[in-house]
């Protein structure tokens, strides 16, 4: 039996924007879980405050080049990749002109919240699982930190199950310090709906407030992590209602072994 295989998606990676306990773990629970002896392959979006010069980003043509449909429009997808040298880790970054070239995070200069912050989190969820596809690179397990990338499991479950590189994945999300006071585009759940994803599958986001996006990405994750010591006590009760595996907050100093003992106990 070869390696098991973790593909991991995050908002936010170190050196790539400043700290924080996202960027931390996106940046060293791959390499963590690499050195106990897994195959990774780690994502993030390609926000427009990432300097490719600085942070030698480039384009990998081969991967690059499809349009991907948000909201019946498309829009071009384009792949980069740079090197942690230290980590022997590759990170791949989801681009578009639109969604995140010359743009911040999810907030402008102005700390205005993006209108379409719902349809860029979608687009770089897909992103990311067209970009496995071409590489075809079947991951077992997918772990997913931050709203950001709340869509990523009911996608895996809904849109990708059939397709073989992912028919055997399973998916654990974990929450992050990433709370926003605003909704999200009302219409959020309408543009997740496809052939596989009926209107009932996304009732829960009708409201697409925080702690609603964060239930969306808990119905559809094989396990879910706290990994935030200030998480609101309803999700949590969420997660018990709803009979999902859950592990708590961990400090630095010991999570890359907790974590990888929940992963191998969602693979089995």
């Amino acid at each position: 039996m070869g390696k098991k295989r973790v593909l991991f998606i995050s908002s936010e990676i170190m050196p790539y924007l400043p700290e924080t306990d996202m960027s931390y773990i996106g940046r060293f629970l791959p390499q963590g879980i690499q050195d106990k002896g897994k195959e990774i392959r780690t994502f993030m979006p390609r926000f427009g405050c990432i300097n490719d010069r600085r942070n030698q980003l480039h384009e990998v043509i081969r991967l690059s080049g499809m349009n991907l449909i948000i909201n019946d429009a498309d829009h071009p997808l384009i792949i980069k990749v740079a090197s942690i040298q230290s980590a022997r880790m590759q990170v791949y970054f989801i681009d578009n002109e639109d969604y995140f070239h010359h743009r911040h995070m999810t907030r402008d200069e102005n700390g205005n919240f993006y209108k379409d912050n719902d349809e860029r989190s979608i687009f770089f969820a897909k992103g990311v699982f067209e970009t496995v596809k071409k590489l075809g690179w079947a991951p077992d397990l997918v772990y997913c930190q931050g709203w950001f990338t709340a869509s990523v499991p009911i996608l895996l479950k809904k849109d990708y199950s059939d397709d073989p590189i992912f028919s055997k994945a399973k998916v654990v999300y974990s929450t992050a310090d990433d709370l926003f006071d605003n909704t999200l585009d009302v219409n959020f759940n309408k543009k997740l709906i496809s052939e596989n994803i009926c209107e009932d599958d996304v009732d829960v986001i009708s409201i697409p407030n925080y702690n609603n996006v964060n239930k969306l990405a808990f119905n559809y994750s094989d396990g879910v992590i706290f990994n935030t010591p200030n998480l609101d006590p309803a999700l949590r009760q969420y997660v018990d209602e709803i009979g999902k595996p859950f592990i708590e907050y961990s400090t630095r100093a010991d999570y890359v072994s907790i974590y990888d003992k929940f992963f191998n106990s969602i693979m089995v």
